[in-house]
């Protein structure tokens, strides 16, 4: 039985169902509600069983009904009996809620949209005969002979009759078609100013929308076509074609269009120039994000300095790299100088008002290296919050140092030989390659071709790089380096310090010249710093590091007594420090030099070596 409560409310114009939320059954439904869901037993059914996608959707709906009183979904359709679904939007209101009762009223949604499509029709044939009345005034203007209104209207005006024949033209039609009235009347004027796309393929008749308005009495607004000039060459237009009617009869059209290539050609300068801004700005915020940490990490970029015949080959190499843009190889020892070179190379080269972009590629985690290479797109993963450009792209214009070069994952070495040879780059989750100019230096202190021959370094982009090799040979192998390079750095490291700048001896050039440095200039560096720091009296004071290995290379440099003292001492307080101060004993220092104790003793005397002296 149908409650008073019930019977009112199912007498609504839309087809309604009343359901008991608690059992999940259709209490009653109006004769709208048996159309529409096209099944004649609906009291007693499960409702769930007619709503797709299915229960957790309807349940979530109907809490929100029973909280709100009433509320609304387009979430769920209606299943038929054919098998077919009808979207809907469902409104629901609460008619009782202990237990929850439900009315639910549905609108076909498909009906809705055939309504809507309906009345944009209506609103556009009303407009036509707007224009159609527009368009019968010209003809009968042209018919009483007043063609000046025509040919003085800025836009260019053509009529065409029922067989699609060019019936008059304008005066700015013809100026900006080039083509004149006696080219165009009673002629077919689609085949000779609209048969075909801007991207040339043809147009056939049966798709232009200005012989459709006079077949089936449509009017139709282009907003981006093409119509082409007597000289071949296309403009873009947008026009309005409106059907005419002689005395109730359908007699053509009239096309009423307005050339818009300017517009088109600045609007797309304008996107252009606005998505350039856009990469630009983020390139320019990254390069300045990639400058200030270069500046933080205080790296100098020093001048090569040197004068012996391997450090005047390492320039007369640069000299020669930097006036080409073929990628260029550097090798040698850590330390020896390779990022220096890399320096050299930009500050030689025409690419030097662009940036020099370094990668570090031994200090990137390989699953960062993607993204850090070639950028992202904004959602490429998770933590992607933004548009991110990768070095290659911040390196556009400019060179790309590629330190240490044989870390760099199989992967990322595919995507950088590409990247290299194709001259685009696509960040990590976007489509859209994008065009990069640089020149490319790669480093390494290993040995490329062994890492080629083990199966870690791929040979296609060895070949790639190696087309210039530059060695930066060790410290060692160039002892008439040090006492310069030695001095610079001392130069330096005072200005740093905002000290004066100490003198340095002879004796301690020996000391420096004598010593292997198996850190390269790196080391030396460091050395000169902490003597700067630690100088006194006006003279630098040297700490070699323990365990100083002879340089062979300057095995015959000749010592003076006081550096022998000086190193005599020094081994001293090493090996006290090594034995906590022990002289005696199997770990005691004695035992560790080879002498006795007492001689040991006798030194540390002579030598003026204090408790003090060693840890």
């Amino acid at each position: 039985m149908i409650s008073e409560l019930e019977s009112h409310t199912l007498v609504t114009p839309l087809p309604t169902v009343i359901v008991d939320a608690q059992t999940d059954r259709i209490t009653s439904a109006n004769a709208l509600a048996a159309v529409f869901f096209d099944r004649a037993d609906l009291p007693g059914a499960p409702f769930s069983r007619l709503v797709a996608p299915g229960l957790s959707e309807l349940a979530v709906f109907a809490e929100e009904v029973a909280y709100r009183g009433t509320a609304w979904t387009r979430s769920l359709s209606v299943c038929r009996p054919d098998g077919s679904q009808a979207s809907c939007e469902i409104k629901g209101r609460a008619l009782t809620t202990e237990p929850l009762s439900l009315m639910l009223v549905f609108v076909d949604l498909t009906e809705m949209n055939h309504h809507a499509r309906q009345a944009e029709t209506d609103d556009l044939l009303r407009g036509g005969l707007l224009a159609w009345e527009r368009a019968k005034t010209f003809f009968a203007d042209l018919e009483r002979g007043n063609q000046l209104i025509l040919d003085a209207a800025g836009e260019g005006i053509y009529g065409i009759n029922a067989e699609g024949k060019t019936t008059f033209v304008n005066g700015a039609a013809q100026d900006m078609l080039g083509w004149t009235s006696d080219d165009l009347i009673g002629r077919d004027i689609h085949a000779i100013i609209h048969h075909h796309h801007l991207n040339g393929d043809h147009y056939p008749v049966s798709d232009c929308p200005i012989y459709k308005t006079f077949r089936f009495e449509q009017v139709h607004r282009i907003e981006d076509e093409v119509f082409w000039r007597k000289d071949g060459q296309p403009i873009r237009v947008e026009y309005t074609s409106t059907p005419i009617y002689d005395h109730g009869v359908l007699a053509g059209a009239v096309v009423i269009f307005r050339d818009i290539t300017s517009r088109k050609e600045q609007e797309k300068k304008l996107q252009g120039a606005m998505a350039e801004i856009a990469d630009l700005r983020d390139r320019l915020e990254q390069e300045n994000a990639y400058l200030q940490e270069e500046i933080a990490s205080e790296r100098a970029h020093h001048d090569i300095v040197g004068t012996s015949a391997a450090t005047a080959r390492v320039i007369a190499r640069l000299e020669v790299a930097a006036r080409l843009a073929t990628p260029v190889l550097l090798t040698g020892e850590s330390g020896s100088g390779k990022s220096l070179v890399a320096s050299a190379l930009h500050k030689e080269s025409d690419r030097r008002r662009r940036p020099l972009i370094e990668v570090k590629c031994s200090a990137i985690a390989p699953d960062a290296m993607e993204a850090e290479l070639f950028g992202q797109i904004r959602g490429a993963f998770a933590g992607a919050l933004r548009d991110k450009p990768g070095r290659l792209e911040l390196a556009h214009g400019g060179i790309l140092h590629l330190d240490a070069v044989d870390a760099l994952p199989l992967a990322q070495q595919a995507q950088m030989l590409d990247a290299l040879e194709t001259r685009t780059v696509t960040r990590l989750g976007d489509t859209r390659p994008r065009r990069v100019d640089i020149a490319v230096i790669a480093s390494t202190n290993r040995s490329l071709a062994v890492e080629v021959a083990e199966g870690r370094f791929r040979e296609d982009l060895y070949f790639h790089l190696n087309v210039l090799t530059i060695n930066c040979p060790p410290l060692r192998e160039r002892p008439e380096d040090i006492a310069p390079l030695a001095a610079h750095l001392l130069k330096l490291s005072c200005r740093r310090l905002g000290k004066p700048v100490p003198i340095v001896t002879e004796g301690t050039i020996r000391r420096l010249t004598g010593y292997a440095w198996p850190g390269n200039v790196r080391e030396l560096a460091n050395v000169i710093e902490r003597g700067a720091i630690l100088s006194d009296q006006g003279k630098l004071v040297v700490e070699l590091p323990d365990g100083i290995t002879p340089n062979p290379v300057a095995a015959d440099v000749i010592l003076t007594e006081t550096d022998l003292t000086q190193m005599m001492r020094s081994n001293i307080v090493r090996c006290l420090n090594e034995t906590g101060g022990r002289i005696s004993g199997a770990d005691g220092a004695a035992k560790k030099l080879g002498i006795k104790p007492t001689t040991l003793r006798s030194r540390i005397e002579k030598f003026g070596i204090l408790r003090g002296d060693w840890g």
